[in-house]
């Protein structure tokens, strides 16, 4: 019987009350009941669709990755307006990268991250999820985007997921 009245995911549900509180209009006791009963009954209906619960052993790590792809967003969003700037062509290219990470979280994770950072695109995920495609809108060759994806966020997340 407590298992109908718990939270699912209680992070979604955290998460889906502040949006409603900032969504109505001013916090009073209708937008808290009607915020809690969302909070409550959308991860209810939607329990069925989410994948089993991901373990994060050193979540700690988090807040230290999140600084860094702010820092490499900020980078190279100045990167790629040097580069349209200025009169050299791009010389885009698409690089299949081997997946170390096996954690579908963990490699949504790293795809987002990719795609986030201006000049690069995740493209597609192998059904296998042992390759990533990814577009570089301005690389020399494969293994130089290789070897920057694997050292700035695919260790970091290997060490916070396995």
């Amino acid at each position: 019987m407590f298992d109908r009245l718990s939270f699912p995911q209680p992070w979604l549900s955290l998460i889906l009350f502040v949006i409603w509180q900032f969504l109505s209009d001013g916090v009073s006791g209708a937008s808290v009941v009607l915020g809690l009963i969302l909070a409550w009954g959308i991860p209810q209906m939607t329990q069925a669709f989410w994948p089993e619960r991901p373990t994060f052993f050193k979540s700690w790590r988090m807040p230290a990755y999140l600084m860094r792809v702010l820092y490499d967003i900020v980078v190279a969003s100045f990167q790629v307006a040097k580069l349209i700037l200025s009169p050299r062509k791009p010389r885009p290219m698409f690089v299949s990268y081997p997946l170390e990470l096996e954690q579908p979280l963990a490699i949504t994770i790293l795809a987002s991250t990719i795609s986030l950072t201006p000049g690069t695109v995740s493209v597609d995920v192998s059904d296998d999820n042992k390759i990533l495609l990814v577009h570089a809108l301005d690389a020399d060759n494969c293994d130089e985007v290789i070897d920057t994806i694997r050292t700035r966020y695919e260790k970091p997340l290997l060490e916070m997921f396995e």
